[in-house]
């Protein structure tokens, strides 16, 4: 058992796969032995949920890039407090679908250049960022296809068609560079199983 909590994220362009990623490695974890909390953004908390039916769902213009960042920003501070934090004080390790860097992408840069705004109201209400965080990479064109095959509610993002996912590849890899300190990248454009295997191996070695 880890004798304190570990924060791991998971990033990436709609349809990478991070979500699938993140299940995996949360079942081989428990496997092991480890207490883990597998849970996503925006929601992962009763208040967090209802907003995240917000801002998926329903029309791409719904809402302004601004509005969308407040959104975000309310429901990352009540799973922060209600879901994360006490899972860590707890010891256990903690794998979150997507987290404040994916506000970083889709409200920082891509809805609008909000990027510094995102930052000061992640430090003014969040403070804290993973431990990790595995980017999984996945080619654009690839990543909306298999989004989109989902056929689901929650695609207000994915509507926003092909160049969003583009500049949000771009934004990723630009955003492991920035923090190169806890980000990895892993090559999302091969067979789940192997894609699992270098995530696992990845955090094994942080656990250690």
């Amino acid at each position: 058992m880890t004798k304190t909590g570990l924060f791991l994220t998971f990033e990436g362009i709609d349809g990478s796969g991070k979500s699938t990623q993140a299940r995996m490695l949360a079942d081989q974890l428990r496997l092991q032995g480890h207490e883990v909390v597998l849970t996503r953004e925006p929601g992962g908390s009763p208040g967090a949920e209802e907003i995240r039916r917000l801002v998926l769902e329903g029309d791409p213009d719904r809402w302004s890039a601004e509005t969308e960042l407040l959104l975000f920003t309310a429901a990352r501070r009540d799973h922060l407090e209600r879901t994360i934090e006490p899972a860590l004080a707890a010891g256990k390790v903690v794998i979150c679908d997507r987290f404040a860097d994916s506000t970083r992408m889709y409200q920082g840069l891509s809805r609008g250049d909000l990027r510094s705004l995102v930052d000061q109201l992640h430090n003014l209400m969040i403070g804290r960022e993973p431990d990790m965080t595995l980017l999984i990479d996945m080619d654009p064109e690839t990543g909306l296809s298999r989004a989109k095959g989902r056929q689901g509610t929650e695609e207000r993002f994915e509507d926003f068609g092909p160049d969003l996912q583009k500049k949000m590849r771009a934004g990723f890899l630009a955003l492991a560079d920035e923090f190169s300190d806890r980000f990895r990248v892993v090559d999302g454009n091969r067979d789940v199983d192997s894609v699992a295997q270098d995530v696992t191996d990845i955090v094994q070695a942080a656990l250690r």
